[in-house]
């Protein structure tokens, strides 16, 4: 068969079929007849002369040839989405570079990572903010460049993924200036009985704080848990405890004295990524975007 015989809508729907693993539901996921669907198949199937699907109870299992032409067709409308993200992101004279974010990482982290691009008038910037699996997921259907995280994640055969890490910081205890700057904390000593607020269960930084408690044998009296760097900010500022998290949240709080760092212990960092898939194309935005000191500068 020449190329020009293959009929790359039957290999779309073959794609679909394989990626769903069921015919009724790819039937309904492209808006299409399961007897049409099926049909489809089997004339690409009839085209390659190759059994592509085999049945087991109300699924259909790849056989080997399938794995295979999966794979291809994996490789050809993945770079098609590719393509199409690409060329939807650009308008005359202006490249957009769309940047998703988890929602625990601090907005002052992100502003002044993208900082060096707000100046530049060619750029057009689109930022969004979600669950990390759901920032994967449309990084991977190519609807997002980039996705910035404070955690890493492995690289699998069906998704392919590249972690950049581009920098850390120390995580601190912050309290009122007004209560807090002629004090210190001694960490984790002091910890036992203080009023204190943190991030939530999921963070790896709240993972990292209770292994320190529990090797000190403190306990601190939680006072609040918050998954939002935005609101953690915010309680910092305005409850009176302690608070857990990285200086860049209160950046601006440190810098008018409002807050104050009482202590810090080595044992506790956030670790800063970048997660990108292969790129066909070169995006000389996000090269900009990675690009800079390996280290996120200190709050003064």
């Amino acid at each position: 068969m020449n190329l020009e015989q293959l009929n790359f809508h039957h290999l779309f729907y073959f794609w679909r079929v394989a990626k769903v693993g069921h015919l009724t539901r790819a039937a309904k996921e492209l808006h299409t007849s399961q007897s049409s669907l099926s049909a489809q198949i089997r004339q690409l199937e009839e085209r390659l002369d190759e059994v592509l699907f085999t049945r087991e109870g109300r699924g259909l299992v790849l056989t080997d040839t399938g794995q295979l032409v999966l794979a291809y067709a994996e490789d050809i409308f993945g770079l098609s989405r590719e393509m199409l993200g690409r060329l939807q992101g650009r308008s005359e004279g202006v490249t957009r570079l769309r940047i998703g974010s988890v929602a625990t990482m601090s907005r002052n982290y992100q502003e002044n990572r993208i900082r060096p691009l707000l100046a530049d008038p060619t750029v057009m910037l689109t930022l969004e903010s979600g669950l990390l699996d759901d920032l994967l997921t449309r990084l991977i259907q190519h609807q997002l460049d980039v996705v910035l995280a404070n955690e890493t994640v492995p690289s699998e055969a069906n998704r392919p993924l590249h972690c950049h890490f581009l920098g850390s910081q120390a995580i601190s205890f912050v309290g009122p200036g007004a209560l807090w700057k002629p004090l210190g904390l001694r960490v984790p000593e002091d910890l036992d009985g203080l009023d204190i607020a943190l991030p939530g269960p999921r963070s790896a930084i709240r993972t990292q704080f209770d292994a320190l408690c529990a090797s000190a044998k403190v306990t601190p009296r939680v006072r609040a848990e918050v998954d939002d760097m935005a609101m953690l900010r915010l309680i910092a500022r305005d409850s009176g405890w302690v608070t857990v998290l990285p200086e860049v949240v209160v950046q601006d709080e440190l810098r008018s004295g409002s807050l104050v760092c009482v202590g810090r212990s080595t044992l506790l960092e956030e670790r800063f990524y970048a997660i990108t898939t292969p790129q066909r194309h070169h995006i000389e935005l996000l090269d900009r975007l990675l690009a800079g000191s390996a280290e996120t500068p200190a709050v003064p």
